[in-house]
C-alpha cells in the first residue's frame, strides 16, 4: 500500500492545472458544481459554454464511470459564471485519495468560493422514496475511519489549516433557501434532508451492512461526495450538497431486490426531465431550467 506522500500531488502541480485552465478561458467562476452519475445534464443548460476534456488538462485524472462524460465545462448558469465538472473520480476506479479530490483544490486556486456536490445515493431512511432529493445536513465517512482521509499527511497551509472542523460541512443559509425555493416551484414534496453515508464501493451494500448504516444514523448511502467536501471545507469553500434518491436499499432477506447502475442511471434521467418540466412551469425567471440548482445559483452570488 502507497503511503500518504507518495499518493499526493505538490502545490505547485495544482497550480500549474488552475494556471492552464486560467490561460484558456476568459471565465472566473465563484461556483463549482460537481455532478453525480447521470447528473452531468446540467452543464447542457449553460450558456456561453467552453468545454475541456479531463485528458487534455494538465494532471487532470480521467473519469472510467459511465453516467460520467470526463469534462470539465466552464460557463453561464443564470447569467452567473460556473464550473461544472462533467464525471467525478472514486476509490473503486482505482484512484488514492489525493486523486480523488485533485479538482477541488485545482478550484480553489481558480477562486472558487463555493462547491455545490451532487449524487446518486440509495435510500437508507424508510420514508424516502425512489426520486426524492436529499439535502445533505451531514456525512458519515466510511473510508475515513480507516484512514483514508484526503487531509492526511504533511498539510500544505496554502490551501488550509492542519485540523479543520467538520461539524459545519454543510452550508445551512444554502439548505434554507432551497426550502423556501421548492415550496415556491411546488417541488417540497420529493425534498428530504438527511445524513448521507460513503463507502468506498464498487460492490453495493450486503443487507447487514444497510442495517448497521441505519443504526449509524444513515439517511442515504454512496460511493462519492465525502472526500470533496472535507478538502473543500479545508480551503474555505462554503458546500451546498445533493443526494437523489434512485433506489431504496435491500434490508429485508425474503426481497428479491437487486441494486444496479442501470437503475441509478434510468431514475436520475427520469427525475431530470421532471425537474425541468416543473421548471418550465413554475418558474417565471428562467423559461427552462434545472430546479434545485439553477434557481439556487441565482442566490449564490449575492
Amino acid at each position: 500500500m502507497s503511503t500518504s506522500s507518495e499518493c499526493s500531488y505538490s502545490y505547485e502541480e495544482y497550480k500549474e492545472t488552475a494556471d492552464w485552465l486560467l490561460a484558456n478561458t476568459d471565465t472566473r467562476p465563484k461556483v463549482a458544481i460537481i455532478c453525480g452519475s447521470g447528473l452531468g445534464g446540467l452543464a447542457d443548460l449553460l450558456d456561453k459554454k467552453k468545454a475541456f476534456p479531463y485528458d487534455k488538462i494538465p494532471h487532470f485524472p480521467h473519469s472510467t464511470v459511465q453516467g460520467h462524460k470526463g469534462q470539465l465545462v466552464f460557463g453561464e448558469l443564470n447569467g452567473k459564471q460556473c464550473v461544472c465538472m462533467q464525471g467525478r473520480f472514486h476509490f473503486y476506479e482505482g484512484y488514492n485519495i489525493a486523486t480523488v479530490t485533485y479538482p477541488v483544490r485545482v478550484f480553489f486556486l481558480l477562486g472558487i468560493e463555493t462547491l455545490i456536490v451532487t449524487n446518486a445515493a440509495g435510500g437508507l431512511n424508510p420514508k424516502f422514496k425512489v426520486g426524492d432529493i436529499m439535502l445533505i445536513k451531514d456525512h458519515i465517512n466510511m473510508p475515513g475511519f480507516a484512514g483514508q482521509n484526503p487531509l492526511c499527511g504533511r498539510n500544505e497551509e496554502r490551501f488550509g489549516v492542519r485540523f479543520p472542523c467538520m461539524s459545519d460541512a454543510y452550508d445551512r443559509d444554502f439548505a434554507r433557501l432551497t426550502r423556501e425555493m421548492a415550496q415556491d416551484l411546488g417541488c417540497d414534496s420529493f425534498l428530504q434532508e438527511g445524513v448521507y453515508c460513503m463507502l468506498a464501493g464498487p460492490s453495493y451494500e450486503t443487507i447487514a451492512e444497510c442495517r448497521v448504516l441505519q443504526m449509524l444514523g444513515a439517511d442515504a448511502v454512496g460511493m462519492s461526495t465525502v472526500p470533496e467536501v472535507v478538502v473543500a471545507r479545508h480551503c474555505g469553500m462554503r458546500v451546498f450538497g445533493l443526494s437523489l434518491i434512485t433506489n431504496k436499499v435491500v434490508t429485508d432477506y425474503n426481497s428479491t431486490e437487486r441494486a444496479n447502475h442501470e437503475e441509478v442511471l434510468e431514475t436520475t434521467r427520469m427525475r431530470t426531465e421532471d425537474l425541468q418540466n416543473k421548471g418550465h412551469r413554475k418558474s417565471e425567471r428562467k423559461p427552462r431550467g434545472h430546479v434545485g440548482i439553477n434557481h439556487l445559483y441565482t442566490f449564490l452570488e449575492q
